[in-house]
């Protein structure tokens, strides 16, 4: 699998990564291992997790595979602090502790990127700021970034004078062909102080593979309590015209329509790596896959044009 550089760091991830969120919710411990295994077999090394991932367990299923099933030296692991179950809590005390308790979790000594999971308007962003900086120098983590930042939220943390040397190096959010709004104003805020993009579900809850084209199937996210309502935002009518136009493009190049949509937003401008997360390893595989194709930019135009 391909690597790139994160933001003007010399931080390297795979253009793929692997998400955990389904980790201990829909995903067990065996299964886990199984995607885990295969996507560093792949050649993958990015890992996105969070403290309140498969309701709080993701972590100590990640923590399980450690070292046992793969080196902890052979991934890149990337973990949030600032939102628990009581709300968020961006101030040195609270950002410190759930660091230093996902830490221990994990049974390792640092995170290799450390990002705030969200805007936090009861604490000011230097004494934010000043925590991420603190935490690098303290050897917790080895980058810092910001996830759910609207593009004035990312750049006035950015630019904040208690970062010190430690720059904000990658911000997340939501990024697909039926998820755009960060092109607006996070994407060109993220490339003018060269901070990398995670797109996060970059294939619609699933809705851009097809899947959903004939309605919901029963054993999917969209009918299940906890998940359908983050799937049934992607199924509008607009959405179904986008998801013509892939399948459209996937029969002509003789690929999977989750490929072609996975390869648009990866090769997105400013984009760093697509993170997606996958309930079972069968769905890991038809994900690997796609890191073979690299759209034709006609086709690319095309699919930009039909979702814009």
């Amino acid at each position: 699998m391909k690597q790139r550089t994160v933001g003007r760091s010399g931080l390297r991830v795979s253009r793929l990564g692997l998400g955990t969120l389904s980790w201990g919710r829909d995903t067990d411990g065996d299964e886990a291992a199984a995607q885990l295994l295969g996507f560093v077999e792949a050649g993958g090394t990015l890992v996105d997790s969070s403290p309140f991932y498969g309701g709080g367990t993701a972590q100590r299923i990640l923590a399980e595979l450690l070292d046992d099933v793969v080196p902890r030296a052979d991934l890149v692991i990337s973990s949030t602090s600032g939102v628990h179950p009581g709300g968020v809590d961006c101030s040195r005390r609270g950002l410190l502790a759930q660091l230093d308790n996902t830490l221990r979790e994990l049974g390792t000594d640092h995170l290799d990127l450390w990002q705030v999971a969200t805007w936090d308007p009861l604490t000011p962003v230097d004494e934010v700021a000043a925590t991420l900086a603190y935490a690098v120098d303290s050897g917790r983590v080895r980058y810092v970034g910001a996830r759910g930042h609207l593009g004035w939220q990312l750049a006035t943390a950015a630019t904040s004078r208690s970062l010190g040397g430690a720059a904000l190096t990658a911000t997340q959010a939501e990024y697909s062909l039926l998820a755009r709004g960060v092109e607006e104003e996070v994407i060109p805020a993220a490339q003018h102080h060269a901070i990398g993009m995670f797109a996060a579900v970059p294939l619609a809850g699933g809705v851009l593979t097809g899947k959903y084209r004939s309605g919901v199937p029963a054993d999917s996210r969209g009918a299940a309590d906890a998940t359908g309502p983050s799937v049934e935002q992607y199924l509008g009518a607009d959405a179904g015209l986008v998801v013509d136009a892939v399948i459209t493009a996937a029969d002509g190049l003789g690929a999977s329509p989750l490929a072609v949509a996975l390869a648009w937003v990866r090769d997105r401008p400013g984009v760093a790596s697509a993170i997606v997360g996958a309930r079972d390893y069968a769905q890991v595989t038809g994900v690997l896959a796609a890191e073979e194709l690299e759209l034709p930019a006609a086709i690319a135009s095309a699919l930009d044009d039909v979702s814009a």
